[in-house]
């Protein structure tokens, strides 16, 4: 079985660090108060709330306790009032939403995983607790959402959730797969931006 401890130490991280993202992005696009508040929530509950709806985990996972909510405050309360010193520590969304991804995909597989759901769907629960709070995130600020660009995004969590997959069925301790899973996300976004990786674009051809 998971370790409960080191879950609800993973979800806590992530919720956070996504509110972090959310409200920097609100910021950049000169939002008011609420609508910084309102983003940051959505990204960092987005995830996770669709995950519990299609797993039927119900009520969902943060309507049960205080402590996301306060936990999401927070951290958009951080990001406005100090919004300089955050930037600080990185001046673009990118090492905020690559700590979310790898947190949530580690959340969102073991859930599946716990509700008897098979592997390959697993993995896309994972996927959809990782990547559903930044697509509204993106969507409601006009942009793009990352998942959409060239850049390896999605294909970090999936090999993430793999690698759990395997070490797992290798009966690797507990919180050994779940650091490793985290830590291998980080390091192929790290990896892929680095040196410039991207996954190869559809094209339709010269007209």
């Amino acid at each position: 079985m998971p370790s409960l401890d080191l879950i609800l130490t993973f979800d806590y991280i992530g919720t956070m660090v996504f509110a972090i993202s959310g409200t920097l992005t609100a910021a950049q696009k000169r939002l008011d108060i609420f609508g910084a508040i309102f983003i940051g929530f959505v990204t960092a509950i987005g995830g996770g709330t669709v995950r519990d709806i299609m797993l039927g985990n119900l009520p969902v996972s943060w309507i049960q306790s205080y402590d996301y909510f306060f936990l999401i405050l927070a951290g958009v309360l951080i990001t406005i009032l100090f919004k300089k010193f955050v930037l600080k520590l990185r001046n673009t969304l990118f090492l905020f939403d690559t700590i979310g991804i790898g947190v949530f995909t580690v959340i969102g597989l073991e859930k599946a995983l716990a509700f008897g759901i098979s592997a390959p769907i697993a993995v896309i629960m994972g996927l959809s607790s990782a990547v559903v709070g930044g697509i509204i995130r993106d969507t409601l600020t006009n942009e793009v959402p990352l998942i959409f660009h060239k850049e390896i995004y999605a294909t970090a969590c999936i090999t993430g959730a793999v690698v759990y997959l395997i070490l797992y069925n290798l009966q690797v301790p507990q919180v050994i797969c779940e650091s490793i899973t985290v830590v291998t996300i980080i390091g192929i976004r790290l990896w892929a931006v680095r040196y410039n990786i991207t996954m190869p674009h559809i094209s339709l051809g010269d007209k």
